[in-house]
């Protein structure tokens, strides 16, 4: 760490946001240079780490990501300030959504896939998708970019604390949660059950359905699950810092 890093406040928390970052471009999650992710740093959540504009996801670095307030319009005007639909959807998550501490923002295939659906929904016909049962919420009244009005209309779906996941219809994907560990691992694993489905969609054939009391059954020995999430991104740090990449400078 430089001396201009030592300066950085949250420097766990940037390591922990460049690899999410680092590991969603090599998945192939990532939108070229748009799409964001954010971390609440205070207590009411109004000012939050996020990507610069533009720069691709695996470039990003710890010491890259920005310090926004999503009570300061003026943050737009800085150098490498966020583009205005970053502003808008993620300043308006964390002003109004206080348990948002940490937002994903893709345009993934497959969950855009589901999001293009005139059903959106997403049956529990395995152990991925049981994990998202009765835990998202579908958008159906998708009105342009993310300025500053349509990011408030969609932070205002975000009603039941419970569900951490929002189909964007006809645009892609919003993943909230408490800690960057716990916001990827529920990205990565929304992307598979959408991919599972969609495969199984293409075969034509009858879907197998699980029940809905097996369904939450299985939703909520998931959530019990221990660490998963935590030693998900642990792995991925550890392969990054394997490899020699620069994602915590």
């Amino acid at each position: 760490m430089n001396q201009h890093t030592q300066n950085m406040t949250h420097w766990a928390e940037r390591v922990d946001m460049a690899a999410a970052f680092r590991w969603t471009a090599r998945l192939n999650l990532h939108e070229g240079v748009a799409n964001h992710f954010s971390l609440a740093i205070n207590d009411d959540g109004t000012r939050f780490l996020m990507n610069p504009n533009q720069m691709h996801f695996s470039r990003i670095k710890a010491s890259d990501l920005m310090e926004v307030d999503a009570n300061d319009p003026s943050t737009l005007e800085g150098p490498n300030a966020p583009d205005p639909t970053a502003w808008g959807l993620h300043g308006g998550l964390h002003r109004l959504v206080p348990h948002a501490r940490c937002a994903m923002h893709v345009h993934s295939i497959f969950a855009t896939v589901l999001a293009s659906l005139k059903d959106s929904r997403l049956p529990p016909i395995d152990q991925n998708c049981c994990t998202f049962f009765n835990r998202y919420v579908i958008d159906d009244g998708y009105g342009g970019l993310a300025f500053e009005d349509e990011g408030a209309r969609c932070a205002s779906l975000f009603i039941d604390p419970k569900q951490k996941v929002m189909i964007m219809g006809n645009h892609g994907v919003l993943i909230i949660g408490a800690t960057v560990a716990e916001t990827f691992n529920r990205l990565y694993y929304f992307e598979r059950a959408a991919e599972t489905y969609i495969r199984a969609l293409q075969t034509g054939l009858p879907l197998r359905v699980l029940p809905d009391d097996i369904a939450e059954k299985t939703a909520q020995e998931l959530e019990a699950y221990p660490e998963q999430d935590t030693r998900h991104l642990t792995e991925l740090k550890a392969i990054l810092d394997e490899e020699g990449a620069n994602y915590a400078a």
